[in-house]
């Protein structure tokens, strides 16, 4: 029987790729979970502040609508995905997508959606720069110091 793979996933070409190592390194019989977390920015669309810059303030829906259109591009990214794994020969129903709103942090979310009985996180480096790496950390390396005994897979 197959293991529960998590597949930390958006919109970008790593997470593709990560996608594309699943098809050549793991059996078809895997349990495939696309899940992706959107960043909550419609929690600043409610501030209304004086404080705000003039500039926020006329770009506001713009700005507002990010989250949707991050979910859309996800969404158009997952089923590329989903038709990357069908052909390569996964079972539709070992595949499965989940996308949810950001709760306490992208890496955190994806580390308490791995504790819910996955086995393997595969995600995809991110590429910032050596210095930005240092002074923000990326996703994927909170992701490998907080997963604990899930293995994780860091796919370049």
């Amino acid at each position: 029987m197959g293991k529960k793979i998590l597949v930390a996933f958006d919109d970008s070409e790593n997470a593709m790729r990560g996608v594309e190592f699943i098809t050549k390194a793991f059996t078809i019989d895997h349990k495939i979970t696309l899940f992706s977390v959107i960043p909550d920015t419609a929690a600043a669309c409610e501030i209304f502040s004086p404080e705000l810059t003039t500039y926020f303030l006329s770009q506001r829906e713009v700005f507002c609508s990010m989250q949707d259109k991050k979910t859309e591009l996800v969404n158009e990214a997952v089923k590329k995905a989903k038709d990357l794994l069908l052909k390569a020969g996964f079972s539709e129903d070992n595949i499965s997508a989940k996308v949810a709103p950001q709760q306490k942090g992208v890496a955190r979310d994806i580390i308490d959606e791995a504790a819910t009985g996955y086995d393997v996180i595969v995600i995809g480096r991110r590429g910032l720069s050596a210095i930005k790496e240092f002074l923000l950390g990326s996703v994927s390396q909170k992701v490998i110091h907080s997963a604990g005994d899930i293995s994780v897979v860091l796919v370049g």
